[in-house]
């Protein structure tokens, strides 16, 4: 059995490119869960429990929030710490979430959106990076902290999980400017099917 690997970088920090750097290294890996549960403070441990077992890596949230009750019932295990500049976090966030609430940040954060709510989401963000150096500061064997945006990759990742390196680039998924290309996309292809069905 692989190790487990979870991944507790708050989401905008590279999460979804570090899930696909494991999966290319053969992890199962698992995303975002229970981001719309209204009882997710009160359900998040069983699912993530179940959820568990059923994969190599996780993702994206709740898995950072539930860092110590991971390690906890997993001992023995790998954590990933992405992090991100704080100024340019906030910018992503509020671009990305805006005003759109969910359960899920308003059980991390305290409040669902990030727009006007800014100071708020970046001492959230800054609090939990401290409290994760803090909580393994005696075990840096079990922690990795990566910074993606500053071209962190390969070079510690593989030694850290103890990989080979795949000698390709590092992926760098879920850009924003892949999400305008993937949008435009859907745009042109939608409208293909469209003026192929008008009648003769």
């Amino acid at each position: 059995m692989k190790t487990k690997v979870f991944c507790i970088g708050f989401h905008k920090t590279g999460t979804t490119s570090l899930g696909a750097a494991l999966a290319q290294l053969g992890y199962r890996v698992t995303g975002a869960a229970g981001i719309s549960d209204p009882n997710i403070e009160k359900n998040v441990l069983p699912m993530a429990y179940d959820t568990v077992e059923k994969y190599d890596a996780f993702q994206d949230n709740p898995w950072p929030i539930i860092f110590k009750e991971l390690d906890e019932n997993y001992p023995g295990n790998k954590f990933i710490l992405t992090v991100r500049n704080p100024e340019s976090w906030i910018k992503s966030q509020v671009k990305h979430f805006g005003r759109n609430e969910t359960p899920m940040r308003s059980w991390i954060y305290g409040v669902g959106c990030p727009e006007g709510n800014e100071a708020i989401y970046v001492k959230r963000f800054g609090d939990h990076i401290k409290e994760v150096r803090r909580y393994f500061l005696d075990r840096p064997q079990d922690l990795l902290v990566l910074d993606l945006a500053k071209g962190d990759g390969w070079e510690k990742l593989c030694p850290f999980l103890g990989a080979d390196n795949p000698g390709i680039k590092f992926p760098h998924a879920n850009k924003a400017s892949n999400r305008v290309k993937v949008s435009l996309a859907r745009v042109i292809k939608s409208y293909i099917k469209r003026i192929t069905r008008r009648p003769k």
